[in-house]
């Protein structure tokens, strides 16, 4: 987007983001749900998602795996409790096996246990057994970071796995209708860039402010 043309803006921010997708998710009937925010950008997203469903609020870790020459280039993804998930068509893109990237998922994983401990301390993650789970994030492209987290999530045997994001490429929120019950999508737009396209402002959110929202969350009352 040209800088200074807000033609295709959606949100202000983050958390006008979460404000508009918290009153899509208050008109479902959703029992004793847990929020769940992919750090860093979708913890102010479900911050808000999780003061208007009046829902606790927590983090489920992820990380993106990169090829080894190429680390912004993701093809796959991890979270914390559970396996690598690769993307098949970027992997043959690249020439790549999953076996490849063993010492890769490797540092990851030790850079995701890092962050699990950096975000909760010794808290463990909460539970959703029976419940209805809300994976939130800000956006999405590709969507393999999302599908790790759902994965993960699912081994917790929630009563209902729910994605929920502002913004996505519609191509990928129909793939990840597999992993979730229910996905929810605002704004699916034909020319999807990139997630920050459909932003004002997209400034990196800080691991203080993933630390400060958790415990502002952690302090409301709930129902």
């Amino acid at each position: 987007m040209v800088d200074g043309d807000w033609s295709s803006v959606i949100f202000s921010d983050r958390r006008d983001a979460g404000r508009q997708l918290a009153e899509r998710l208050a008109a479902q009937e959703l029992v004793d749900p847990v929020v769940l925010a992919l750090p860093r950008g979708g913890v102010p997203v479900a911050y808000e998602v999780a003061r208007r469903l009046r829902a606790p609020l927590d983090v489920i870790v992820a990380r993106k795996i990169g090829a080894p020459w190429r680390p912004e280039l993701g093809v796959g993804a991890i979270a914390e409790g559970g396996e690598p998930v690769f993307d098949p068509a970027m992997l043959a893109a690249v020439g790549l096996r999953a076996a490849d990237l063993d010492d890769t998922v490797a540092r990851e994983r030790a850079e995701l246990d890092r962050r699990v401990r950096r975000y909760r301390g010794d808290r463990e993650l909460p539970s959703v057994s029976g419940r209805d789970a809300v994976v939130v994030d800000d956006g999405l492209a590709t969507g393999v970071t999302a599908r790790a987290a759902l994965r993960a999530v699912r081994q917790h045997d929630p009563r209902r796995l729910l994605l929920a994001v502002p913004v996505c490429a519609s191509q990928t929120v129909e793939l990840l209708r597999d992993e979730a019950d229910d996905a929810v999508c605002l704004h699916a737009p034909a020319d999807f860039m990139g997630v920050g396209q459909w932003y004002r402002d997209f400034a990196q959110t800080s691991d203080e402010t993933v630390i400060e929202l958790l415990a502002r969350a952690a302090a409301q009352p709930s129902e």
